[in-house]
């Protein structure tokens, strides 16, 4: 019987305001590029998924110096352009990068959030939100009107090492008060909240809103947060 569920934040509650895919076309414009936001969509997986491996490895993002970031982001951002269907060098995608930076954007909840959230509280059951974010958990949480809901919001890199690794996963299950057997882990990355939470005995969902995963067989995919009412 699950008695808790866990949420990953970005891209499973929350999404970028505009978004990310808005804020992208607009800096591609200022260098001439024309793009499509199914290309994008597409681009951002492939890159999202590359960011989760980096993460998973033993250099993760947060131990890296200044000038490995800024390397590392050029590449995420050439492989969101590759996936519009555009080719660049590192330099250029590191100045297309630098670009999206300077437009403003904040944090917004998907419409589907707050409604399955206060269905899951009504039925008693336990709720946490594991982020690899490194900015304040608890004051995301409360800008965006989740703390009436939530039960814990834990960040990644209080543990000192980012999802898929089993410190969080772990410190969600003790705050929780559950078994691995009794907590259910809803999130957007395979590598991340897939992956981390078999690693912990943790029964995973894969929230694909856009539908451009594919070939994953390790557990169930859902497009909508509503969908997790049929795993509990």
């Amino acid at each position: 019987m699950i008695k808790a569920v866990f949420f990953d934040l970005y891209g499973t509650l929350a999404r970028f305001q505009p978004p990310r895919e808005e804020v992208q076309a607009q800096a591609c414009q200022h260098f001439g590029f024309q793009v499509a936001r199914g290309g994008l969509v597409l681009g951002y997986a492939v890159a999202d998924e590359w960011m989760a491996k980096i993460n998973a490895s033993r250099r993760p993002l947060p131990g890296m110096s200044r000038e490995e970031r800024d390397r590392f982001f050029a590449e995420y951002e050439r492989l969101v352009l590759l996936g519009a269907g555009i080719k660049v060098d590192l330099q250029t995608a590191g100045k297309v990068w630098a670009r999206v930076r300077e437009i403003p954007y904040g944090l917004a909840l998907f419409d589907d959030v707050l409604p399955t959230m206060d269905t899951l509280k009504r039925r008693g059951l336990i709720l946490g939100t594991l982020s690899n974010i490194t900015e304040d958990l608890q004051k995301l949480s409360r800008n965006l009107g989740l703390t009436t809901y939530l039960d814990f919001a834990i960040n990644s890199w209080e543990g000192g090492i980012g999802k898929p690794h089993p410190p969080i996963f772990l410190a969600a299950l003790e705050r929780a008060g559950v078994l691995a057997s009794e907590a259910l882990m809803v999130g957007d990355s395979y590598r991340s909240d897939v992956q981390g939470a078999l690693g912990v005995g943790i029964r995973p969902l894969l929230l694909d809103r856009e539908d451009v995963l594919t070939g994953i067989e390790e557990c169930p995919k859902i497009r909508a947060l509503p969908e997790v009412m049929g795993y509990l």
